[in-house]
């Protein structure tokens, strides 16, 4: 019973009227959760607080969402436009390899900046030079945690960024070659755009209650 408690405050957590009701509240102190009385919509938090756990908690081991699709270049496949890696028509273009450099497995999956195509259009999201990520639900960017969706969390997180005051730069590609999956950081911006799609479509169909603040 204490564990259907537990994803039952889970489930109460994630609900948009009560972060509503409680949002004043919420932001200088610790969540009160309140007891419902109505045995099925415990029971309708619980089992969507089980859900939203086993999403959130094995979020690596999500599958893409069926309707999301990924346009790659080759590996030997290069085209170039005034050295851009965007055409006019917004689609990925591949940069030639710089001299020297080899065309590794790693290289293929490596990522500097993803971003979007043009501001306000988040359906596409440009992994790197060969990979582009299409058909994004809009509904995706709903799941947000801390002010901004998980997907544009991992985009921000997964960047090679350089400290301006130390000068030490962060490769989050090093990690992928540690463990020696170049796909790792592809997969999880894939795995992450289906776990906010389910996560939305559990919190939209969460039980409507009537909060009564003391």
């Amino acid at each position: 019973m204490a564990l259907h408690i537990v994803y039952y405050v889970y489930g109460i957590l994630h609900s948009k009227s009560y972060r509503k009701t409680f949002s004043a509240d919420l932001k200088k102190m610790l969540p009160r959760i309140p007891l419902i009385s109505d045995y099925k919509k415990f029971w309708a938090f619980s089992k969507a607080g089980r859900e939203l756990a086993n999403l959130h908690l094995n979020y690596e081991q999500i599958a893409t969402y069926p309707d999301t699709t990924i346009e790659s270049l080759e590996n030997k496949e290069y085209a170039s436009l005034n050295s851009k890696n965007i055409s006019d028509d917004g689609l990925l273009v591949a940069e030639k390899p710089k001299a020297g450099t080899s065309n590794s497995e790693y290289e293929y999956y490596e990522v500097q900046q993803m971003k979007f195509p043009k501001k306000g259009q988040k359906d596409t999201i440009i992994y790197n030079h060969y990979h582009t990520v299409k058909n994004i639900p809009e509904k995706a960017y709903e799941y947000v945690v801390n002010g901004k969706s998980a997907i544009e969390w991992i985009m921000e997180r997964y960047a090679i960024t350089t400290d301006k005051k130390s000068g030490i730069t962060n490769n989050p590609n090093d990690w992928s070659k540690e463990h020696e999956k170049p796909r790792y950081i592809l997969d999880l911006l894939l795995s992450i755009i289906n776990v906010s799609v389910q996560t939305v479509d559990i919190v939209n169909a969460l039980p409507d209650v009537e909060w009564e603040k003391e």
